[in-house]
């Protein structure tokens, strides 16, 4: 079972990722979200994440000059994308940089799965995330706290790797990888004590849970 925390953005949380077991960290950049991380800061950040788990890039429909510049900051390991980009998109992406791509998409009701076999076709891993309902106003296509009806996707088979998102904390994880059986699992809001700040022992608590119930 891998185990991503997304959304870091200070040194102490990071380790406490790491200490916990966490497979993949996550760093935003897009600068709408309460997560978002500069350049700078990113390159700063990663140093003692290389080797130990695999560096995220989380973008939101970003540029090819956005994305060469977070490839000069912190050469990460996967390619998160978060945005509304066509599978042609990811497949560029795929080929420009020669690094994993997590295509990430919304979910809230059946007719949302209907896109899923044109980006399996051209990604390595599909990452699930719940769609906000239309009554939620957000600019921000994750991260928002919510996760969409599992029963959804209970019977989906894929042949590439499922990643588990939208809602999950410490307490519903294990279910979630009970009914579904994911690949991995993703989390960000719910392991936080408020919008962009990380809590010590959530963050152990869902890896404990999560691998737990692998």
């Amino acid at each position: 079972m891998y185990v991503k925390i997304c959304g870091l953005s200070t040194p102490d949380m990071i380790e406490t990722c790491l200490q916990a077991g966490a497979n993949w960290i996550g760093f935003v950049f897009f600068p709408k979200s309460p997560r978002h991380v500069e350049y700078g800061k990113a390159k700063e950040l990663v140093g003692p994440v290389r080797g130990k788990a695999s560096i995220v890039a989380l973008t939101v429909n970003a540029s090819d000059d956005e994305l060469e510049a977070i490839d000069q900051s912190i050469n990460p390991d996967i390619w998160q994308l978060h945005g509304s980009e066509s599978p042609q998109r990811v497949a560029d992406i795929k080929a420009r940089f020669g690094r994993p791509v997590m295509k990430a998409l919304a979910i809230r009701d059946e007719t949302d799965l209907a896109p899923i076999a044109s980006y399996e076709a051209v990604c390595d891993m599909l990452l699930l995330d719940a769609k906000p309902p239309k009554e939620m106003k957000t600019d921000l296509p994750g991260g928002n706290g919510i996760s969409f009806d599992w029963q959804l996707i209970k019977n989906l088979k894929l042949s590439k790797p499922l990643i588990l998102a939208g809602g999950l904390d410490p307490d519903n994880v294990a279910e979630a990888i009970r009914l579904i059986h994911p690949q991995g699992v993703d989390v960000s809001s719910g392991v936080e004590s408020e919008p962009g700040v990380k809590d010590r022992q959530k963050i152990i608590d869902f890896v404990f849970a999560a691998k737990g119930a692998a």
